[in-house]
């Protein structure tokens, strides 16, 4: 079996989405090693149909692209090539029979972040006053806007609100996956203003984010960044052993990665939309910060269960979390 990966121009290293992709890779093919996996990064969209033509041609069993950016482009060159079997992560709405799409609810794992952020307010607030400001204020910084990024943006506004309903929420879009600078500027300007804890889905751009909390983390203040996709704790560490990564929203985008390279292998091949969700294990949330203590983690198991077994519904869209009472009406999100 071969494969190739295209990423966007972050490639594999930016220590979520396409990382999240390539670790599925390297836990299916295991200690092997050759031509038969690899990955290469699209300097910019205007690349994307080029790159998977040529991707085409060279003949692989399956060829990944990681993002919703790509669904023009694959839906193109998939059209043109309807022998080649694709898998398009994030993305449910490409029109093409022989295109596995793998979807996920990050709306779920959203609202336990949020969630967790407020919970952990709560416990400092009451811990120390002075640790933190006096109006409860939560930030959401994402890439590109869009569908998919609005589930995050939904899910961790309407996690935050569960815990503290009268909480104040900013959010801000870069315009770019790979412009950390222009995170890490809107960060400091956040939390200088009062901000508690900042969210980004955002790629490369996010890791501004967490650049900026740990500076301030490591100078003592009490401010915190939320990762995305893949376990970011560790890019938030300081002090050696101290991360400025409260929770990271997990997107278990290397399910699905094994699920579409196990069913090329084993001839299952379905070219259809599979929903990854909280139940599902496609979602999650990191609780390597020993921060989030065992009273918070109990907390959020009990939503986690709860949203798993229907008992807690959480929005997708801007337009049905607009309706709900007390959730902002002048966010940036979109839903198309």
């Amino acid at each position: 079996m071969t494969v190739r990966l295209l990423t966007d121009s972050s490639g594999v290293d930016d220590k979520s989405f396409n990382a999240a992709a390539w670790k599925g890779i390297l836990e299916f093919y295991g200690a092997q090693t050759g031509n038969d996996f690899g990955w290469l990064a699209t300097e910019n969209q205007s690349m994307y149909v080029p790159t998977l033509r040529q991707a085409t041609d060279e003949g692989y069993d399956l060829i990944i692209v990681n993002g919703f950016t790509w669904d023009e482009a694959l839906t193109q060159v998939s059209n043109d090539n309807p022998r080649q079997k694709y898998l398009i992560v994030d993305v449910d709405w490409v029109e093409a029979g022989n295109v596995m799409q793998a979807a996920y609810a990050e709306h779920e794992g959203s609202y336990l972040v949020g969630a967790a952020a407020a919970l952990k307010f709560l416990e400092d607030r009451s811990a120390n006053p002075n640790s933190v400001p006096q109006i409860p204020r939560f930030g959401f910084i994402g890439g590109m806007p869009g569908a998919v990024i609005t589930k995050f943006e939904v899910g961790y506004v309407q996690g935050i609100l569960s815990i503290i309903p009268d909480a104040q929420i900013s959010d801000y879009y870069v315009g770019s996956w790979s412009e950390p600078a222009l995170a890490k500027i809107q960060a400091m300007n956040w939390y200088d203003s009062g901000v508690y804890a900042i969210f980004s889905a955002a790629g490369n751009s996010g890791n501004g984010t967490i650049a900026q909390a740990r500076e301030y983390r490591a100078a003592g203040r009490n401010v915190w960044a939320i990762g995305v996709d893949s376990d970011q704790y560790e890019e938030g560490l300081y002090n050696t052993a101290d991360s400025a990564v409260l929770t990271s929203m997990l997107k278990r985008v290397e399910n699905s990665v094994i699920f579409a390279l196990n069913a090329v292998k084993n001839n299952t091949f379905n070219p259809s939309v599979i929903t990854f969700d909280l139940k599902a294990d496609g979602v999650g949330y990191s609780n390597a910060n020993a921060a989030l203590n065992t009273d918070i983690i109990n907390r959020l198991e009990s939503i986690k269960q709860q949203i798993s077994n229907g008992q807690i519904t959480v929005a997708a869209t801007l337009a049905e979390a607009v309706r709900l009472p007390g959730f902002p009406q002048n966010l940036r999100a979109v839903d198309d």
